[in-house]
């Protein structure tokens, strides 16, 4: 296809004239099939609701096509117009459109469904099993049709991957707004969702899918690799200053979750992750995201020992059930140093987590056609995987729970996770690690892509962030000199570990003062010609401000507002207003719909003057909002991160706690009693 072809179809939207139906390609990693969850009236209804996208000159054909697709996979995804064209971020040149912001945003759609990225890229979905960018295919059509359009006076605004419309507003305002899942509060149960997506009326958009900031498994390698090296940290000897001959065990290849292997490279330890769908762990090796496959435990277990024994950095991909692999370690009484999971339990029904004793394609069957058999299969499963981690921690091994909802679904399944007082008696690795290191004190998952695609330019933005880095460690006080020198490390040593899949995109753990100078750095380059096309900025939603989440972002929040969502919601408020080229929310991320609040941005900038206003306001709305929530939690480092801030930013006023003692608040309760 040429690119005026290319042009066109995206400017055509959704066709008058349907093209021709596509055949099901059994050689693309399909998601299972969704079970029958709607009565004959929410058919009905399902069907009309998809049909409102066509002239009724098309509804006979398309309803009959529809009804099929509703009864084999349990939705509508209206594969007919899938395009015809490659999926793939282009450079920021090659989009038809109006407006460089909305091409911006094109490109990081297309990435998004780029087959070398997304997990199932037919069905629109991301990562995660289910995290969507669009319900359908005539929901991106129609978007990237408007996108086209767009001109700098107008906002698009998306409802749960619909495009609701094209609307006046003004240059300073988003160019996209983003709701994703945001239902009525009683009715956001794991039902809810299987029904709403079913009618085609809702969507999972898990954190950075359906809004549009994925960059393939390098944005989980990060924070994957700081978590590791940090854990492994805990578990070192006196004098011990490397990783090497630890071993790391988890499960998960698919989606985001196939950075665990890469990740245990970079921290150099032995990491033997399980898989159970063979096209993804295939998928992982030949991108060299793994160095080896096994599918025999006799075989696998020696190598372990083997690898172990030599200190090798290796990562072993077994691709069976990770209960089996866990069993097994625990009988041959295998020493596990790390040990994690990472398969989507926030999805546990419908393809997240496969149950021991089923083949991969007998669950899928399962999960359709037998919920109920399957949900006491997954339970069961679940018990018998924390049994086997039970004996391997009693004998040393440190387990954290890897925000995937693995621990409150294990609990939900009766397993003995428990400890004193009703809470886990593993730690989330927020409450260890990432929370009082790193959240507290305004690190997160800061991210960019360049649109030009060029490789070069990507190489010029890692130059840049590793010289503000280091001029910031310079003068940088000790509580936070660590998380800068790992980083440092990280960005300088990106380039060989080959992170990229899809777009020519980079991400770093940075706190305001790094992130805010990164992009002044950036935006000069831009506009000096060393950086050849704009730049996106954004971050995950899995962040010190953008995601209230009990279970995993707020875990380490003690002071009875981790259920509350006001951080999540008033951090998109805020960055919508200074300065976001766009800004999404979501219900629903890596724990499970109804148990998170997650809200991101994207920024555009070009190197012009209002570029860096826009760096200068919004960077700092985004990151300070979560630290002064934090730091009335009581948190100590965010306290003492925000006191800073306030040094540095006479406009700032920040409301502080006053420490109220234990024994006093005790003594007043139990005299009143």
């Amino acid at each position: 296809m040429t690119l005026e072809e290319f042009q066109n179809d995206i400017r055509a939207g959704i066709p008058d004239r349907l093209p021709a139906a596509k055949p099901y390609d059994r050689q693309v990693n399909h998601a299972p099939r969704r079970k029958d969850i709607l009565t004959e009236e929410e058919k009905v209804l399902a069907l009309k609701n998809a049909l409102r996208y066509f002239p009724a000159k098309h509804h006979a054909l398309l309803a009959r096509e529809f009804a099929g697709e509703l009864r084999r996979y349990g939705r509508i995804y209206m594969y007919r117009l899938r395009p015809d064209y490659e999926m793939y971020a282009r450079p920021i040149d090659q989009y038809p459109a109006r407006c460089r912001q909305a091409a911006a945003i094109m490109l990081m759609i297309q990435n998004n469904l780029d087959p070398r990225v997304a997990q199932h890229p037919h069905e629109l979905i991301t990562y995660g099993g289910n995290g969507a960018v669009f319900q359908n295919w005539a929901q991106y059509r129609l978007t990237m049709k408007y996108l086209s359009e767009m001109t700098d006076h107008q906002t698009l605004v998306m409802y749960s991957g619909h495009p609701l419309g094209l609307f006046p507003s003004h240059p300073d305002a988003p160019r996209v707004v983003v709701t994703n899942g945001m239902v009525i509060p009683n009715y956001s149960k794991p039902d809810d969702w299987e029904r709403m997506n079913a009618m085609g009326v809702s969507q999972y958009g898990q954190m950075t899918a359906g809004s549009y900031m994925y960059i393939g498994p390098q944005g989980i390698v990060h924070g994957t690799t700081i978590t590791v090296m940090n854990a492994a940290r805990k578990r070192f000897a006196p004098g011990q200053t490397d990783a090497r001959g630890m071993l790391f065990v988890s499960s998960g290849l698919g989606g985001m979750s196939g950075a665990q292997s890469k990740a245990g490279n970079i921290s150099q330890v032995v990491s033997v992750i399980a898989e159970i769908n063979p096209k993804a762990a295939r998928k992982r090796y030949e991108q060299g995201w793994v160095d080896e496959l096994h599918d025999d435990l006799d075989e696998l277990i020696p190598r372990i020992r083997q690898a172990v024994k030599q200190r090798e950095v290796v990562s072993l991909a077994y691709v069976g059930n990770v209960v089996d692999l866990w069993e097994r370690l625990a009988v041959e009484d295998i020493r596990v140093d790390l040990g994690s999971d990472q398969t989507s339990l926030h999805n546990p029904w419908a393809g997240g987590y496969y149950p021991v004793g089923l083949s991969y394609e007998a669950s899928n069957k399962m999960m359709a056609e037998e919920p109920v058999r399957f949900r006491e299969c997954v339970q069961e499963s679940l018990r018998r995987q924390v049994d086997a981690i039970n004996k391997l921690a009693a004998r040393g091994m440190y387990f954290f729970d890897y925000g995937n909802a693995f621990l409150l679904e294990a609990s939900r399944a009766g397993a003995a996770v428990m400890g004193r007082e009703g809470r886990f008696r593993y730690p989330s690795y927020v409450e260890d690690i990432m929370g009082p290191m790193f959240f507290d004190y305004g690190f997160g998952p800061f991210r960019w892509v360049c649109t030009s695609g060029r490789e070069e330019d990507l190489a010029q933005t890692d130059l840049l962030a590793a010289e503000v880095l280091e001029d910031i460690r310079m003068s940088a006080p000790d509580d936070i000199r660590g998380q800068l020198e790992d980083n440092i490390h990280w960005i300088r040593e990106a380039g060989r570990n080959h992170l990229v899949v899809g777009s020519q995109a980079r991400i770093l753990y940075a706190d305001c003062e790094g992130r805010t100078k990164i992009a002044l750095a950036f935006n000069r380059a831009i506009a000096d010609g060393r950086l050849s096309a704009p730049v996106v900025l954004g971050r995950d939603h899995h962040d010190v401000s953008g995601t209230d989440s009990p279970y995993r972002e707020t875990a380490n929040i003690y002071d009875g507002s981790n259920r509350t969502a006001d951080m999540a919601v008033q951090n998109v408020i805020g960055d919508s207003f200074r300065g976001a080229t766009w800004v999404s929310i979501h219900n629903g991320g890596g724990v499970g719909w109804g148990e998170v609040i997650n809200g991101g941005f994207g920024i555009v900038i070009d190197g012009s003057p209002e570029a860096e206003r826009r760096i200068r306001e919004m960077l700092f709305w985004d990151v300070n909002n979560g630290i002064a929530r934090r730091s009335w939690a009581r948190n100590e480092g965010a306290q003492a991160t925000i006191r800073r801030q306030m040094e540095r930013t006479p406009d700032l006023q920040v409301t502080m706690p006053h420490a109220a003692d234990d024994e006093l608040v005790r003594n007043a309760l139990n005299k009143n009693e």
